[in-house]
């Protein structure tokens, strides 16, 4: 079982660096995920760590930790209040329209016999709200940065494919799937930063994994 890496710690909060592939919550099928790590990242607490928020299981990088109930309930208000800040860099197979915008676009929960759940973008459903910019092109895709408002299920995935036209690479549910190079969703939770009244925030940062730096995406 690989180590976790910790990218901040304080006696509320822990910032891992979750690896693409690992679940943050255990599958119905069974199998490897964070919690498998919880009694490790207890560091001489008497609890585990709880997870604040969720990451899909291709999505690398900053997840948030709470170490005791008062910060859980803490940081489950400040991201309510939308008072945590958060970047993503994504790889989008293909080019957006321009270098910069904001996507406002409500996002819906369908599901089929065939295709399984997946979320759309439609009217009635929950408000959706993501800043984005280009950051470089890279050949046939593009580093994308985004700033979502909004936390929603898939809401980045289903941004990109809608409101900049091309799925993010690697998706197997809104883009064409694996590809050489990139065997996962090219999602990654770069930055992340909780504000606490009468406390330091909460900051940490991510290192762009090996399969990012390999598309040219170093120096984002």
């Amino acid at each position: 079982m690989p180590d976790i890496t910790i990218l901040y710690e304080d006696g509320e909060a822990l910032v891992i660096d979750k690896p693409a592939g690992l679940p943050v919550d255990r599958p119905r099928k069974g199998g490897a995920s964070l919690e498998d790590h919880l009694e490790a990242l207890k560091l001489g607490f008497q609890r585990p760590p709880v997870a604040v928020h969720r990451l899909d299981t291709d999505t690398s990088g900053c997840l948030l930790l709470a170490r005791n109930p008062k910060a859980l309930a803490r940081f489950n208000r400040a991201f309510e209040e939308r008072a945590v800040g958060k970047t993503y860099l994504a790889i989008l197979a293909g080019h957006p329209p321009g270098t910069g915008g904001t996507i406002e676009l409500a996002l819906a929960k369908i599901s089929s016999a065939e295709k399984g759940w997946r979320m759309i973008a439609a009217k009635k459903g929950k408000p959706a709200v993501s800043h984005w910019e280009l950051v470089r092109a890279l050949g046939p895709h593009s580093l994308i940065r985004f700033r979502p408002e909004t936390g929603r299920t898939h809401q980045l995935r289903v941004h990109a494919l809608k409101g900049l036209g091309a799925p993010l690479l690697g998706d197997p549910v809104y883009g064409a799937g694996a590809v050489a190079g990139a065997r996962r969703t090219m999602l990654h939770a770069e930055s992340l930063t909780v504000t606490r009244p009468g406390k330091t925030p909460v900051e940490a940062r991510a290192p762009l994994p090996a399969d990012f730096i390999a598309f040219g995406a170093g120096d984002a």
